[in-house]
């Protein structure tokens, strides 16, 4: 399947909500000649975009765009006009910075539940049919399940997995696991970490002395800090995502559970307000239900709707 296609099936309970909602704003009220796009129009559109978890700022954005119209968009306009704004927002965001150093060390870093482990493997598993050659680093030392869960999803993905023993220290993973790499010719060191709130100062800590540790095995280390966030939690996501920028030194995002909500615009809040670049988008559960982010090709899913 297109990756467009696998967006569309993955967006698509925000992009019926949008559809409909955009079609009621159009149609509301309205005979067949072209009204100004006053204040109702757009308090109504504020409303959906909010809804859809677009966030403050972004909206605002949009809705200033909107009110420069003379006249009210029929509804394929209004999608257009959306569409617009919203690719210039995804695609302003800073690129992640490429490093020639090898291998090329990439933390997974979130809180409990957002899809994390389950990441590392879909990830390995789409960097192998890329060509690249990665290994999994195991660095939650605290839950054995969580690494045997790791173990099962490197097996699927067909990628070797460096472990310790329970309740071992995660950046002496780390460092083992980068050596590992670079004996084996692996290209690309996945790193699991441990879930952590960013309000825990000893586990915010902890995740600094893995970035010290990886940072003297190989020059640049890490050379990518992955945040996943699960799309469901809403603006939620967008609190953690401040919380980690700050003190992870996060550089992409990786968003989750797309497929399991009508929120999927919390990939423009996240692009406006943080100027972070999302990475990946999972869709389902699968090994394959990862997908690289494209700002187009995510823009053209969120509006796949038939007018």
């Amino acid at each position: 399947m297109r990756l467009l296609d696998r967006l569309r099936a993955g967006l698509r309970r925000t992009a019926v909500e949008l559809g409909e909602r955009i079609d009621g704003i159009v149609h509301a009220g309205r005979g067949p000649a072209a009204r100004p796009a006053g204040p109702e129009t757009l308090e109504a559109l504020e409303e959906v975009l909010l809804q859809a978890d677009v966030g403050v700022a972004a909206t605002e954005r949009i809705t200033a765009g909107l009110g420069r119209l003379s006249a009210a968009p029929d509804a394929p306009g209004l999608q257009e006009l959306l569409k617009q704004e919203i690719l210039r927002i995804l695609s302003g965001t800073r690129p992640v910075a490429a490093s020639g150093a090898s291998p090329q060390v990439v933390l997974v870093v979130g809180v409990n539940g957002s899809g994390k482990t389950t990441t590392v493997g879909k990830l390995a598993r789409l960097l192998r049919q890329e060509g690249r050659r990665p290994l999994i680093c195991a660095a939650d030392t605290f839950r054995a399940a969580a690494v045997d869960q790791l173990q099962v999803w490197a097996e699927r993905a067909g990628v070797d997995l460096v472990r310790a023993r329970e309740g071992g220290d995660p950046a002496a993973v780390v460092f083992d696991a980068i050596q590992a790499g670079q004996a084996r010719d692996r290209d690309v060191v996945l790193v699991d970490t441990a879930g952590r709130l960013h309000t825990r100062a000893d586990l915010m800590a902890e995740l600094d002395k893995m970035r010290r540790v990886a940072a003297r095995a190989v020059a640049g280390a890490p050379h990518e800090v992955l945040l996943v966030l699960d799309a469901t939690v809403g603006q939620n996501g967008l609190v953690q995502a401040r919380q980690f920028l700050d003190r992870a030194g996060v550089t992409g995002i990786v968003l989750t559970k797309i497929d399991g909500t009508a929120k999927g615009g919390i990939a423009v809040a996240i692009a406006s307000e943080l100027g972070l670049p999302i990475r990946y988008v999972g869709v389902g559960e699968t090994l394959d239900d990862l997908l690289p982010f494209a700002a187009d090709t995510y823009v053209e899913a969120l509006f796949a709707t038939q007018w």
